[in-house]
């Protein structure tokens, strides 16, 4: 029987070697691939993005927990159905307009796809008429944007604006974070959430789409 706990653990050690050596040992006993997604590598991304959360893992481990678990996923996505690899979420994520960061949105991005969910990176000095775009053409129902500049937050707003001009804000739910941004911006500008860091953006995610 497939032990799921010692992948979790591994994953959270971020044993990139372990790891890939249990999930090899479940597919050759026969495991399904989706059970070693969903209860083996996205339970233990939960693990990690909660404890990223709390402060008991910092950016470096997170990173390593997961490129260990991107690795494993190329290695299950032969065997998984188009299904199974589409993602429960579908995801528009960018820095906006006039802001060049992107590290804090890159996490962000990898820890949605490591929660399962499928996540379009748009970049960063993205334009509201874009992010617009690429709801139509996406059909995303969650959009996350990023500022790091005081300057760029204005951004933000144009941007929530532009979505509601476009008569697309009843069809999605606008999750907003970065250095400077606060609960109380993100209401002030029609944000569904604000997230302070990876982990609780994606737990918040998951809670948005329920």
């Amino acid at each position: 029987m497939t032990d799921f706990n010692a992948m979790t653990e591994k994953l959270v050690e971020c044993d990139a070697d372990g790891l890939k050596d249990l999930v090899q040992a479940a597919l050759d006993e026969g495991a399904d691939a989706k059970d070693i997604l969903n209860q083996g590598l996205i339970a233990g991304m939960d693990i990690v993005g909660g404890k990223m959360e709390s402060g008991d893992m910092f950016i470096p481990e997170v990173l390593m927990a997961a490129r260990a678990m991107a690795f494993c996923v190329e290695i299950l996505k032969p065997l998984l159905g188009d299904d199974d690899t589409s993602g429960s979420l579908n995801v528009i994520i960018g820095t906006v307009k006039g802001d060049l960061h992107d590290i804090g949105k890159n996490l962000v991005s990898m820890m949605m796809e490591s929660a399962g969910m499928t996540v379009h990176d748009l970049g960063v000095d993205i334009a509201p008429e874009t992010f617009v775009a690429q709801i139509k053409e996406k059909d995303a129902r969650l959009v996350c944007l990023s500022a790091l500049l005081t300057t760029t937050m204005p951004a933000m707003k144009q941007t929530v604006d532009a979505i509601v001009e476009a008569g697309l804000r009843g069809d999605v739910k606008i999750l907003v974070g970065g250095a400077p941004v606060t609960q109380a911006f993100a209401n002030e500008i029609g944000a569904d959430g604000f997230a302070a860091d990876a982990g609780s953006a994606s737990k918040l995610a998951k809670q948005l789409a329920a």
